[in-house]
C-alpha cells in the first residue's frame, strides 16, 4: 500500500504539538517530561466539551492539527481510531459505582465508556457523515489503526485520518496496567498527493523482525504508553530520510513502513 502523509497532530508530556515535538525530535530541543496539557478542542460546542471525556478532548485536539496542516476539509475524510485502553479515569469511575451495593452508574460516565465515544464527538465537532471505525488491539493498537486505515484509503481511494490516543489509569488499575502519561498522535493518509506531502509510505506486513527502536530524544518514561509505538515514524518525519520502520503486530507478523522522501 503506498500512500502519502498529508498532516500530522501530537499532544503529549512535553510535547505540546507537532512543531514543537518535530523540534524535540530533530535535537536541538531537549524533551521536558512533564504533564500532557489540557486539551481544549475548539471545534467542538461549550456544550459537548463539558459531556466530553478527556480521551474525546485528547483525541480531536490532534485530528485537528492534523486535518489543518493537510488543509483537507474535515467533514470529507474517513477516520480511524485507535486505542489500546481508552479512558481509564472512566473506566476506574464506573468499577468504582459497581462495586458500592447501591450501583448507580452515571448516564454520563456510561455514554463516554464506549470505545468509539471520541469518534462520535470527531463527527459531532466536523459535521462528518464520513466513514469512521474504532478499534482496540491492547499494545499492537497504533499498528492494527495504521494497518486499518491504509487498507481503507487504498481500496477506497481518500484520504483517511488515523488518530491513535490512550490515557493512564488511576490505582488500583495502574498497578495492572501501568500507563504513565496521555498521549496521542494524528496522521491523515492519502492514496494520492495533495498539497505537500511530508512524505511517501509503503505499508505492508511481513514476517516478525525486531521492531524499530523509539527515539532517544524522547524520554523513555513515555514509551510505556501503546500509542508511542508511532514515535519511530514521528521521527522518520522530522528527519525526512528514507528509511524501513518496523512495527510489532500482533504475535506472528511486523507491520514495515518504508518512510520514502519527497525531495
Amino acid at each position: 500500500m503506498n500512500l502519502y502523509v498529508l498532516g500530522v497532530g501530537v499532544l503529549g508530556p512535553g510535547l505540546e504539538d507537532w512543531p514543537m515535538a518535530r523540534s524535540i525530535l530533530s535535537g536541538p530541543r531537549p524533551h521536558v517530561l512533564r504533564a500532557t496539557a489540557q486539551p481544549v478542542p475548539h471545534i467542538l460546542k461549550s456544550t459537548e466539551r463539558r459531556r466530553s471525556s478527556e480521551a474525546a478532548r485528547l483525541a480531536i485536539r490532534v485530528a485537528d492539527e492534523a486535518l489543518m496542516m493537510s488543509g483537507l476539509p474535515r467533514h470529507e475524510v474517513a477516520t480511524v481510531f485507535a486505542s489500546s485502553d481508552g479512558d481509564g479515569d472512566i473506566t476506574h469511575k464506573i468499577c468504582e459505582s459497581l462495586a458500592v451495593s447501591a450501583c448507580n452508574v452515571s448516564p454520563t460516565l456510561f455514554h463516554n465508556s464506549v470505545n468509539n465515544a471520541p469518534a462520535g464527538y470527531w463527527s459531532i465537532a466536523s459535521g462528518s457523515q464520513s466513514n469512521s471505525t474504532s478499534l482496540c488491539a491492547y499494545d499492537w493498537s497504533f499498528a492494527a489503526g495504521l494497518f486499518e486505515a491504509a487498507a481503507q484509503a487504498t481500496v477506497e481511494q481518500q484520504a483517511v485520518l488515523l488518530v491513535g490516543y490512550d490515557l493512564p489509569f488511576p490505582d488500583p488499575l495502574n498497578a495492572i496496567r501501568a500507563v504513565d502519561y496521555s498521549f496521542a498522535a494524528a496522521f491523515v493518509l492519502a492514496p494520492s498527493p495533495w498539497g505537500v506531502p511530508l512524505m511517501r509510505w509503503k505499508i505492508g506486513l511481513e514476517p516478525p523482525r525486531p521492531s524499530t527502536k523509539a527515539p532517544d530524544t524522547i524520554d523513555c518514561a513515555l514509551h510505556n504508553n501503546p500509542i508511542a509505538q508511532c514515535l519511530p515514524l514521528l521521527a522518520a518525519l522530522t528527519s525526512g530520510q528514507s528509511q524501513p520502520i518496523s512495527l510489532d503486530y500482533l504475535i506472528n507478523q511486523s507491520l514495515v513502513v518504508t518512510c520514502e522522501s519527497m525531495t
